[in-house]
C-alpha cells in the first residue's frame, strides 16, 4: 500500500484524545489518518479553501485578492497587505456575507479582533483599516450595503491639527499612476480645500447654498445638527473650483455615474485613487484637507477667531498649523495686507 505523505495537517492532543485538522485553525478532519475517510475529508477541506463559497466572507478576501485594485498595489503593500488579508480570513472567514450587514452584531465582533494588537495601537488600527478595506471591496461587489468598520473609533489617538495636505500632495494625487484620477475625485478635493466643510457636509451641499446675494456659501453643519452655520466667504479661488464642476444635480459633488455621492462610494473611491498614486502608506486623511483650507484663509487676511469659527475648531489649533505651515514670507505678506486695508 501507498503511503501519501499529507502537508500542513495540525495535530492537536485535547483530553488524552488526538485530532487532526487539515492546517492550523483549519477543518477537522474525519476518520484516522491514512483511511479513506480521512482522506475523503481532507480532499474536501482543500477543495473547499480553493473555491469558497460565495455566501461566505472567506469569498470576499479571496476576491479581493484577485482584483485588479489590488494587483497595483506596490510589492512592498501587498507583502505587508498579505499578511493582514490572511489573518482577516482565518478569523472572519466562515462567517456569512450577509452578518455584515449587521452592524449592531458584527463591530463588536470586529472590536474583539482588532482589539488583539491593542498594546500597539497604531497595528490595530493598520488591522481595521486592511479589514475596511475589504469590506468596502465587498459593498463594491453588491454583497454588502455598507461598511460597518466605518464609524469605530482609531485606537491611536494623535492631534491631528498640525496636519494638511500641501500644494504637491494634491498635485500627486490628482497625477494618479498611469494616469490622473478621476474629474469627480480632483473636485471634491479641491472644494474641500477650499472650503474647510468636512466630508459629510461636502456630500449634501447643494447649489441651493451658493448664495451670491450674501457673497457666500451658507451651510447648517451635520456636526452641530444644524445649530451652527458654516459661512464661506465666495472668494475667487473658490468661485474657479465651482466654475468647472458641471452641474448633474442639485448637490454639488457626484459620482461618475452622475448622482450624489454617498459616504461608502466617495471613501472607496478616494482610497483607490490614492493608492494608484503611491500613497497608501501616507499619514493623510481626507478631513486633514480642512487644515488646508485654514491656511488659505488666514493669507485672505482672516483672523484667528474669523478661521476657528469658519471651520468650528478652537483657535490654538488653528495657531498651530498657521505657525507650521504658513511660511514667514506668506505671513509677512498678510499682514501687509491687513495694514494696507486698514489705512
Amino acid at each position: 500500500m501507498v503511503r501519501v505523505e499529507l502537508k500542513g495537517i495540525a495535530k492537536v492532543r485535547s483530553k488524552g484524545k488526538v485530532y487532526y485538522y487539515a492546517w492550523r485553525k483549519g477543518p477537522r478532519l474525519r476518520g484516522e489518518p491514512g483511511s479513506p475517510e480521512f482522506m475523503a475529508s481532507y480532499n474536501e477541506a482543500i477543495e473547499h479553501h480553493r473555491m469558497p463559497d460565495k455566501n461566505r466572507f472567506r469569498f470576499v478576501v479571496t476576491d479581493y485578492k484577485g482584483s485588479g485594485e489590488y494587483k497595483k498595489l506596490a510589492e512592498s503593500t501587498r507583502s505587508q497587505w498579505g499578511k493582514w488579508l490572511d489573518r482577516v480570513s482565518d478569523y472572519f472567514g466562515e462567517l456569512r456575507i450577509a452578518q455584515f450587514d449587521r452592524p449592531e452584531k458584527i463591530r463588536p465582533v470586529i472590536r474583539r479582533w482588532r482589539n488583539q494588537w491593542a498594546d500597539t495601537p497604531r497595528t490595530a488600527d493598520y488591522a481595521l483599516q486592511v479589514l475596511s478595506r475589504v469590506v468596502a471591496h465587498g459593498v463594491e461587489l453588491g454583497r454588502i450595503a455598507g461598511n460597518p468598520c466605518e464609524g469605530i473609533k482609531h485606537l491611536y489617538n494623535n492631534d491631528r491639527s498640525e496636519i494638511i495636505w500641501l500644494d504637491a500632495d494634491i498635485a500627486q494625487l490628482k497625477a494618479g499612476g498611469k494616469k490622473p484620477c478621476s474629474a469627480e475625485i480632483a473636485n471634491t478635493v479641491d472644494l474641500a480645500a477650499h472650503t474647510g466643510l468636512r466630508l459629510g457636509d461636502l456630500m449634501r451641499l447643494s447649489w441651493s447654498h451658493v448664495n451670491e446675494s450674501e457673497g457666500a456659501i451658507i451651510l447648517a453643519t451635520g456636526k452641530s445638527r444644524g445649530k451652527r452655520e458654516a459661512i464661506i466667504p465666495l472668494y475667487d479661488g473658490l468661485r474657479a473650483v465651482l466654475a468647472r464642476i458641471p452641474k448633474r444635480a442639485t448637490t454639488i459633488l457626484t459620482s461618475s455615474r452622475r448622482r450624489p455621492w454617498t459616504a461608502d462610494g466617495f471613501g472607496s473611491s478616494f482610497n483607490k485613487a490614492k493608492i494608484d498614486a503611491g500613497m497608501s502608506e501616507r499619514d493623510l486623511h481626507f478631513n486633514d484637507l480642512r487644515g488646508t483650507a485654514a491656511t488659505k484663509f488666514y493669507i485672505a487676511g482672516f483672523s484667528m477667531r474669523e478661521i476657528a469659527e469658519t471651520l468650528a475648531w478652537e483657535e490654538g489649533s488653528v495657531e498651530k498649523i498657521i505657525r507650521r505651515y504658513v511660511g514667514r514670507a506668506a505671513a509677512i505678506k498678510a499682514r501687509i495686507k491687513k495694514l494696507e486695508t486698514r489705512e
